[in-house]
């Protein structure tokens, strides 16, 4: 049950009887208590779901708002809703650290929601009290998204406004505050852009490969030959080639996390078997004369009881070491498009070019989505589908041949074309 108590005023009692003292229309008449004057007037008292008394107060001439304070929090008691007033009072950044600390063990992963949160959440967010997110804050942070000096793009944009959604359920489900603003109607998130894969022309492909560096071309054959991501092309190593089945065995990649270099399993812990084309082992076993594979050790980023893991690999610079992703595209990567008179597009001219020049290879020859999923390591198909699906031989070509079939062209150079 709930009640409201009046601070400053309280029922008279007769000092002879101790019966309260009623007026003419029968109410207890009013008197003034010691307090009168002193703080908040209407103290609001209530028992939450454990059966612990809450209070809260308001001013005076705020009766109305008291009243309305406690017919919610009795309403909400009994249905189930009761959220404490006081649980909402830990700051959103707070909040995100517990939340994110429990939701992934994988370091790299940790570092890239971190970097998120860092970038576009706690600037605006983390010093916001979780007790005062509402629409309004929501629209005013993706406004502000927009507006600061650190603009990314949409797609972006969309993954940290599912992260910071994801951690207002949480926030919701501990009963912190009863609703995620995020999830409310009027509110709209960023709409992420959908940009087709272009995959680059053979001619592309062989300049960049004249243009680099003599020490990393086996980028080209690791990137378009086998389908691997930059982190697993810097952990390639030749030790993992199975000759006699032809495939290589795909169970690690470099990543840094926290400016350290350290080896672990592909992402999604996804490691895979990918059939190997002759050519592209013997361009490996061509470089690896000229450049014989390099020992690495480096710190194992899983938790399954390894901590080193030394690997023959590759990918070494001229000082017998692997370079950070970002290293490798500024000093290497980059500046081969301009040795090779190619002008360098940030959306179609990273390293995962070559993973894109694989898989359309992959589906011109008729490989099955099934398959060039788990060739690239996707979570699902469904992904690959989505992202390759444009790429996939046209069934114009098949309809188009099932109704020649039935009407038979007439026009000789017609004929010609379709059979060409």
């Amino acid at each position: 049950m709930a009640h409201i108590q009046d601070r400053w005023y309280r029922d008279k009692k007769d000092p002879d009887t101790g019966d309260i003292v009623l007026n003419e229309k029968g109410k207890p008449v009013q008197e003034k208590t010691e307090l009168y004057g002193k703080g908040l007037r209407y103290k609001v008292r209530y028992l939450d779901p454990d059966k612990i008394e809450r209070s809260k107060s308001f001013p005076d001439k705020q009766l109305g708002r008291a009243q309305k304070f406690e017919t919610k929090m009795a309403n909400d008691v009994y249905a189930g809703t009761y959220a404490s007033p006081d649980a909402g009072k830990v700051t959103f950044r707070e909040f995100c650290v517990t939340v994110l600390a429990g939701r992934s063990q994988d370091e790299s992963t940790v570092d890239n929601l971190k970097n998120r949160m860092e970038s576009q959440a706690y600037p605006f967010l983390g010093r916001k009290l979780l007790s005062s997110f509402n629409t309004e804050l929501i629209r005013k942070w993706l406004a502000w998204m927009n507006e600061n000096d650190t603009v990314v793009s949409a797609n972006y944009q969309r993954q940290v406004f599912d992260l910071v959604s994801s951690i207002l359920d949480a926030a919701v489900a501990d009963g912190k505050i009863q609703d995620n603003p995020c999830r409310d109607k009027s509110i709209t998130a960023p709409s992420p852009v959908f940009h087709p894969v272009k995959p680059w022309k053979e001619t592309r492909l062989r300049a960049i490969g004249l243009a680099l560096p003599v020490r990393f071309t086996p980028l080209i054959p690791l990137g378009a030959g086998l389908g691997l991501r930059q982190g697993e092309i810097f952990a390639f190593s030749l030790d993992n080639v199975d000759r006699e089945a032809m495939v290589y065995h795909c169970d690690r990649q470099m990543v840094t996390v926290g400016g350290v270099r350290k080896f672990k399993l592909p992402k999604g812990h996804k490691t895979r078997v990918i059939p190997l084309g002759q050519g592209v082992l013997d361009d490996l076993d061509a470089y690896a004369e000229q450049f014989p594979p390099v020992s690495i050790t480096l710190p194992w980023a899983e938790r399954d009881g390894r901590k080193y893991e030394t690997i023959r690999v590759l990918m070494a610079n001229d000082k017998g070491e692997l370079y950070t992703r970002q290293a490798f595209n500024n000093v290497i990567w980059r500046p081969t498009f301009r040795r090779a008179g190619l002008s360098y597009e940030d959306r179609n001219d990273g390293m995962h070019a070559l993973r894109h020049l694989f898989a359309s290879s992959m589906l011109e020859r008729g490989v099955s989505i099934k398959e060039l999923a788990a060739y690239l390591g996707h979570a699902s198909e469904g992904f690959t589908l989505r992202v390759y699906t444009h790429l996939m031989p046209t069934s114009y070509d098949r309809a188009r041949q099932a109704v020649n079939d039935l009407f038979k062209p007439r026009s000789k150079t017609r004929k010609m074309e379709e059979t060409a």
